[in-house]
């Protein structure tokens, strides 16, 4: 099992070459106040001076420390292992300088055998992206130290927890920390060192209450109190040691650092480690093999292997997932384009046939949260076409002094004997002339679905498409022109078939004819309902006195008229005068032409069943035209708008785009698309090395 650390240490070192953290691998974050001790301890799980070192916040970019054990007998082979080219340094296995070695992910190959210059780097690469004003940045260091002198570890050293801003800090420098750590130790494979002082407070450790809010039930977190030889006299860390204070499930160790005299007196970590147990010896016999430095160091590694024998199914199959995902997320990107002439082809021929197949309702991509293409076209036809038109009243707009006025001015000067069929014609065309409007609509309608459908194999069908920004943007034009190029030939269609009912009123046709039979025979019956269902404005009790005047004036003749007008004005000159619009000067002639027919007069008997008639009439022919319109112009779109657009489309696209002129411009990828291959690229290549390096584990490893 001891070989599931640097497995985890590959991984780390393959996803840092492509700098993404889209997965969260099995490490030790080091948490705690600001000058708690964290970077003292692990320099001493290093045993070197490495990193560093003063008052105030020191830590201010994330530190991943990964420690490689190097066998002293092997560290040839080792060194080739983790670097390829650093063999052909000799140096590094003549003496003991060569046994000891940290590199830089950002300096690349170069080797670090000086442990101050290692600190020195950390230092100018901290200042290099933080700046030297006290701030902190979220970007990791990432340093690598081999030697046959530590355990097989992965730690990062986070910046100290503070309160108050010093300096020129940001005001918000709490904050910015908080968010830090949290962002680390959020990771559920993440195991928690909490740091805190001795000679402080446990209750008031902020390193175990952060860890706490990410890590309730305890299951990850370690602490480790620091400082046991600064205590006050006369107290100890017995109980705290013990887990009495604060329990800790993964455990509690207490380590003595150097103070900063000793570093400054450059006291080597070695003696420090001696010092140390002599002190653990001395002061807490009982739990000295339990704490300090290589026990800390020996129970890191036994976590941390464990903890990552727990992680690895998990992080397998995350890893095979992610690897799928970015070989689709590739391949929708498209391979770089070699012969543009065929590509071009290619994309134009595609678009068009999902274009024609969202139409016929055969494209590889279905719609599931609303209508679109030959769906919604039928649901405009038969729906709301169809709809619309059931709705228009055939007798919409038309009163029965309308109706009047039309027999009346059909008559001409003569009375009529009969009704006149010139009425007939000019009304019902008024009446037919309404269904044009919501016919060119209709086709308005679906000139609109038939351009959505762009958008809609743009988004879904074609993703190839998307990489050429140009050519998406020529095809949209191409086939907008064309379908603009196609409504004014299609509503002049649906104008005519309307114009061509109106042309002809086919009185002969064989359902207006049984129209008017079964009309003839209900005609009575259906004008006395309609006397019983006269308006109160015309009182019932004057119908015989109506149908006598009629008698005497003439039957519906203006002269019958006249001479009613004339008695009504002999019997009340006031009222007639109230119903006579003011003449300009009293005394004048009154023009008999300005004399308004009363709207709510009494009809007649002859009038009510002419109008009748007309009415009846007019509703039948209506029906049978409606019917006709229903039917055409569904039939007129698809023919002149639909069809042919699916038809000439391909041509089309062809004829206008598939020119050698227009081939570079057009296959010209966008900008950020090239680069997002290459990032989906090497992602796709880190996760297949990625699998193949946790592949390489036995199952015997694991356990």
């Amino acid at each position: 099992m001891e070989a599931l650390i640097p497995v985890i240490n590959k991984l780390q070192d393959v996803f840092n070459t492509v700098g993404a953290d889209i997965i969260q691998l099995p490490q030790i974050a080091v948490v705690g106040t600001q000058s708690s001790g964290k970077s003292s301890v692990l320099e001493s799980l290093v045993g070197r001076d490495l990193l560093p070192r003063g008052t105030g916040i020191v830590t201010r970019r994330p530190l991943i420390l990964q420690l490689v054990n190097v066998d002293p007998e092997d560290r040839r082979k080792s060194s080739e292992e983790n670097e390829p080219n650093a063999w052909k340094n000799e140096r590094l296995y003549k003496g003991v300088d060569g046994e000891e070695w940290g590199k830089f992910l950002h300096t690349k190959n170069k080797v670090y055998t000086d442990f101050d210059e290692i600190r020195q780097e950390i230092e100018n690469e901290t200042e290099r992206i933080s700046g030297n004003n006290k701030g902190i940045s979220d970007e990791p260091i990432h340093l690598k130290i081999f030697s046959p002198h530590v355990v097989n570890l992965t730690l990062v050293d986070l910046p100290g927890i503070t309160k108050v801003p010093v300096g020129d800090q940001p005001k918000d420098i709490e904050l910015q920390i908080r968010e830090l750590i949290l962002k680390y130790i959020s990771n559920p494979n993440c195991i928690i060192l909490a740091v805190t002082a001795a000679n402080t407070d446990m209750a008031t450790s902020e390193a175990l209450k952060v860890a706490r809010e990410v890590d309730t039930d305890g299951r990850r977190t370690l602490a480790v109190v620091t400082k046991l030889d600064l205590m006050d006299a006369g107290t100890d860390a017995m109980d705290v040691l013990m887990g009495r204070v604060i329990p800790v499930k993964l455990g509690l160790i207490g380590v003595v650092n150097r103070s900063q005299l000793d570093i400054n007196n450059k006291k080597c970590v070695a003696d420090s480690i001696r010092d140390e147990y002599a002190f653990l010896q001395k002061k807490y016999p009982s739990l000295a093999n339990r704490n300090g430095t290589k026990y800390l160091a020996r129970t890191l590694n036994r976590l941390l292997m464990h903890h990552i024998r727990d992680c690895l199914p998990e992080l397998k199959t995350r890893i095979n997932v992610l690897a799928a995902q970015y070989q689709s997320l590739l391949g929708s990107y498209g391979e770089p384009v070699d012969d543009k002439s065929s590509t071009l082809l290619q994309l134009i021929t595609k678009f068009a046939t999902e274009y024609c197949n969202t139409i016929e309702g055969t494209a590889k991509y279905i719609e599931t949260t609303e209508l679109c293409g030959g769906a919604r076209i039928c649901y405009i036809f038969h729906e709301t076409f169809g709809r619309t038109l059931e709705s228009v009243d055939p007798l919409g707009g038309l009163t029965t002094i309308d109706v009047l006025t039309a027999i009346r001015n059909a008559t001409g000067p003569r009375p009529a004997l009969f009704v006149p069929e010139v009425s007939f014609e000019l009304l019902v065309k008024r009446q037919v002339k309404r269904l044009e409007e919501p016919s060119l609509r209709c086709v308005e309608l679906v000139h609109e679905e038939m351009q959505r459908i762009i958008q809609h194999c743009s988004n879904y069908s074609t993703q190839e498409l998307l990489r050429f920004p140009k050519l998406h943007d020529a095809i949209v034009e191409v086939v907008t022109s064309l379908l603009r190029k196609r409504l004014p030939v299609t509503n002049e269609m649906v104008h005519n078939l309307v114009a061509i009912e109106l042309a002809y009123i086919n009185t002969k046709h064989p359902d207006f004819a049984d129209a008017c039979g079964v009309m003839n025979n209900n005609i009575e019956e259906q004008r006395r309902n309609r006397m019983r269902e006269l308006p109160s404005a015309v009182p019932r009790d004057k119908m015989a006195g109506g149908a006598q005047g009629e008698q005497e004036g003439g039957t519906g003749t203006w002269r019958g008229m006249l001479k009613k007008g004339e008695e009504s004005q002999g019997e009340d000159r006031n009222k007639q005068q109230s119903s006579v619009p003011a003449s300009p000067q009293r005394g004048h002639a009154v023009n008999l032409l300005d004399v308004p027919v009363p709207v709510a007069r009494k009809l007649s008997a002859r009038e009510q069943r002419d109008c009748e008639v007309i009415e009846r009439l007019i509703k039948s022919y209506f029906l049978i035209v409606r019917k006709n319109i229903q039917d055409s112009v569904p039939k007129a779109v698809m023919h002149f708008l639909v069809n042919h657009v699916k038809d000439s489309l391909q041509s089309e696209l062809v004829g206008q785009l598939y020119k050698p002129a227009l081939l570079d411009d057009l296959l010209t990828e966008s900008e950020d698309m090239a680069q997002r291959r290459n990032e989906a690229a090497d992602m796709l290549k880190a996760l297949q090395r990625a699998s193949q390096v946790i592949a390489e584990i036995r199952e015997t490893h694991l356990w």
